[in-house]
């Protein structure tokens, strides 16, 4: 038997009989499972290893410590026979087959009228994998399809809604620089089970085309001096949807909680009544330098860093080259920053990298001094998205120029650098 005349279906077993012959390693796992279900077992045998024992001490089932007899199946609803003798389980399974009460036979699959499948829960997703009479390879597939679940390669988005499920909730999911691998684990379930994806601009793009059908896409992505949504509204859109019963992800790029507004989006869910989440994202002042090969702190060369916007921030900043600097949204202010940090003391032989679209195939790495690189920029026409790393930091990165890098590293792998 192949297992192609087996119909799959789930037992609700709560407060029904139920009989289990053997006591040993694979009845107790059995026992166990049962019980889960809400079963009363019965288990029958002369002795019993150390996980029915316990369970029968601790008063969660019965133990009729004698060998099998054919009335133990009286009134059962279902059995298992796990025995090791052959024998033995063959005769409770026939016994079974004759009341008409299912069988799981450990002994002999092909001749069970029942199959117990690797099974495992997620959430409120029950997983059962039946292979063919092989159950380590039940197990394995059960373990990659579990897998799948909790990494949100799968769609576990409701579409039944019962009371018991509960009223709305939103989710504020950092995406990360926008590469589709690095959005954490935790943000991509949230996106397998989302009703509503409230989407950014800057997120990770690709993972909206692998949304299930039927997902809605609200998109308020802010541009420089093209808004599709104010923060008043992106607020209302998240607890209007929310209320209405939806699981709502707010799929931003970066980290919410780094200049994201994710504070004020939370805040605003709370004060009416709607549970929030925050996922913390990988933030794009970090790990967009780190795709130019650029580490914001580096031993012997910076201990320290700060993120700003560019603004009116970096007249509190340290103006040394051993303290880095990240500008977010710095490109349009860039000369103003320059100078600013000139007249702070800062030279003008100090390392400077702009990163535009970090971790995608069009990146594009420009690198120079905070006497040039202005003009550099101007030049090459650099524009945001991007990150601009101030500091001697940049010296490590293989787009450096030959005179300013500490190392020679090995051939490049990343995209194209524009330097002086």
């Amino acid at each position: 038997m192949s297992g192609r005349d087996l119909f799959p279906t789930s037992l609700r077993l709560l407060g029904k009989p139920v009989v289990v012959v053997g006591a040993g390693r694979v009845a107790g796992r059995r026992v166990r499972a049962l019980l889960d279900a809400g079963a009363v077992v019965t288990v029958v045998a002369p002795e019993a290893g150390d996980d029915v024992a316990r369970l029968a001490a601790a008063g969660l089932l019965t133990w009729v410590r004698r060998g099998y007899e054919s009335s133990d199946l009286d009134g059962a609803w279902f059995a298992q026979t796990a025995t090791g003798v052959p024998e033995v389980d063959a005769r409770v399974a026939a016994d079974a087959e004759a009341r008409r009460v299912w069988c799981v036979n450990a002994s002999d699959h092909e001749t069970s009228t029942a199959w117990t499948p690797a099974s495992a829960r997620v959430d409120d997703v029950t997983i059962a994998v039946n292979a063919g009479g092989d159950p380590r390879r039940a197990k394995a597939l059960k373990d990659a399809i579990v897998l799948a679940l909790k990494t949100g390669l799968l769609p576990l988005r409701r579409h039944r809604r019962g009371p018991h499920y509960g009223p709305g909730r939103v989710a504020l999911v950092g995406g990360g620089p926008g590469d589709p691998g690095l959005i954490t684990v935790r943000g991509r379930q949230l996106l397998a089970e989302a009703d509503v994806v409230v989407a950014d601009r800057l997120g990770p793009r690709g993972l909206l085309e692998e949304l299930g059908q039927g997902v809605r896409v609200i998109e308020v992505g802010k541009a420089p001096g093209a808004h599709t949504a104010t923060q008043e509204e992106i607020n209302r859109i998240l607890v209007d949807e929310a209320l209405a019963g939806n699981v709502v992800v707010r799929l931003k790029g970066g980290d919410p909680y780094v200049l994201g507004r994710g504070g004020e989006e939370a805040e605003f869910c709370r004060e009416h009544g709607v549970d929030v989440e925050v996922v913390p994202g990988v933030t794009s002042a970090i790990s967009v330098p780190a795709a130019a090969g650029i580490p914001v702190t580096h031993r012997g060369l910076a201990t320290g860093f700060s993120v700003v916007t560019g603004h009116e921030e970096l007249a509190e900043l340290p103006a040394r080259p051993d303290h880095t600097i990240v500008l977010l949204m710095g490109v349009r202010r860039l000369e103003h920053s320059v100078k600013q940090l000139r007249h702070r003391g800062l030279s003008a032989e100090t390392p400077v990298a702009i990163v535009e679209r970090g971790w995608t195939p069009q990146q594009r790495v420009t690198i120079g001094t905070l006497g040039g690189i202005a003009d550099q920029a101007a030049r090459v026409g650099v524009a945001n998205p991007a990150v601009i790393v101030i500091g001697d930091v940049v010296r490590v990165s293989p787009f450096a120029p030959a005179h300013f890098r500490l190392t020679h590293p090995a051939a490049l792998t990343h995209p194209a650098a524009h330097i002086l």
